[in-house]
């Protein structure tokens, strides 16, 4: 008999509230943040480079912070998992809890420019920072490879997957369709909640996510369980 053990942060139910904490992040740096998508880099580095052509080269470096702020948060995920063996706890908690308080102080960012300093760029540069520190640590959900922060893959892979069954009739293809359209499904949830939210509370709005966070967390806390294969 072969024991495996099932990661917590895995499941199904963490990958469900960190799409929708994914989904609430985007809509809310594009509402309250300047209209900017701040989990993926991929318009950031067009317009970064668009704008180092035309030579406008403080606009291109409000593009390339971002740009490095996800660059950052992929070492400093990669740093705790080198080092994990040294913690008392799981490395994904210390990435929850970092991501949680970033969350929190992006919070108390007042909207706009204050006293010369434009908060809202900082504020999406810390959003940029902590979704990827999201999606470098939580890569899987129940067995497939799915991303939290985007849906270009998961859309990728779930019609993948659908087109998979079709042709070849597995019924464990259409499961794993499911999976990746239910993540997409709850990206655009928290983006709808977001919507909402954000239009009534403006900068605190992504309070909300702290909560989801925070759930995370305490998720994590709970002792995995074992699979049985004889």
């Amino acid at each position: 008999m072969i024991r495996s053990r099932k990661q917590m942060s895995e499941t199904y139910l963490i990958g469900s509230i960190l799409a929708l904490v994914g989904g609430y992040f985007d809509a809310y740096t594009y509402i309250a943040r300047n209209h900017v998508f701040a989990n993926a880099q991929t318009g950031n580095i067009v317009l970064l480079g668009i704008n180092l052509f035309s030579g406008d080269f403080t606009k291109a470096l409000s593009y390339f912070l971002p740009v490095f702020a996800f660059f950052a948060g992929v070492l400093v995920c990669e740093v705790f998992k080198r080092y994990r063996r040294h913690l008392p706890f799981h490395w994904r908690q210390y990435v929850i809890f970092l991501e949680l308080a970033v969350t929190v102080i992006v919070a108390f960012l007042p909207q706009g420019r204050v006293s010369g300093i434009n908060c809202d760029l900082i504020a999406n540069i810390s959003i940029s920072f902590v979704c990827s520190l999201q999606v470098q640590s939580f890569r899987k959900i129940r067995g497939i490879n799915c991303a939290t922060t985007m849906c270009t893959g998961n859309l990728r892979s779930g019609t993948d997957c659908l087109m998979a069954y079709f042709t070849k009739k597995d019924k464990q293809q259409l499961h794993s369709a499911g999976k990746y359209y239910g993540i997409v499904g709850l990206f655009m949830s928290g983006a709808v909640l977001s919507s909402y939210i954000t239009y009534v509370l403006a900068e605190k709005s992504v309070l909300v996510c702290s909560f989801g966070l925070l759930a995370v967390l305490l998720l994590m806390f709970i002792k995995p369980e074992e699979n049985k294969d004889t």
